[in-house]
């Protein structure tokens, strides 16, 4: 039950920012979380590949812009509640600034 969305039809918190799951496409590995905010998110769609909003930057980034390893877009989906978006892409290496390919290693016990 796929439907179609806008971009005004979302729901960005107080601060204008949406949180995103990004998932490799392929393997449905969930690779990160980030946040966009408006602007981000028309680069994203703008460009194919992932734009997201720096909250300790206060500033744009293009993931993978300065390690060469650039997020494709494959697909952008809204939530039930349009408050969450799952951008899907085909992320050629580490997603993680620790070098790892996903960010969720660490296992709680």
């Amino acid at each position: 039950m796929e439907e179609t969305m806008t971009i005004d039809e979302l729901t960005f918190d107080e601060r204008g920012l949406i949180p995103v799951v990004v998932q490799q496409w392929d393997t449905g590995e969930v690779l990160m979380v980030a946040w966009m905010n408006a602007e981000s998110l028309a680069l994203t769609r703008k460009t194919g590949t992932t734009w997201f909003w720096s909250r300790s930057r206060q500033e744009l980034w293009n993931k993978g812009a300065t390690s060469g390893n650039m997020q494709q877009v494959r697909e952008i989906l809204a939530d039930c509640d349009a408050d969450t978006l799952l951008v899907k892409v085909d992320s050629p290496g580490p997603a993680c600034h620790t070098g790892a390919r996903s960010c969720f290693f660490n296992e709680l016990d």
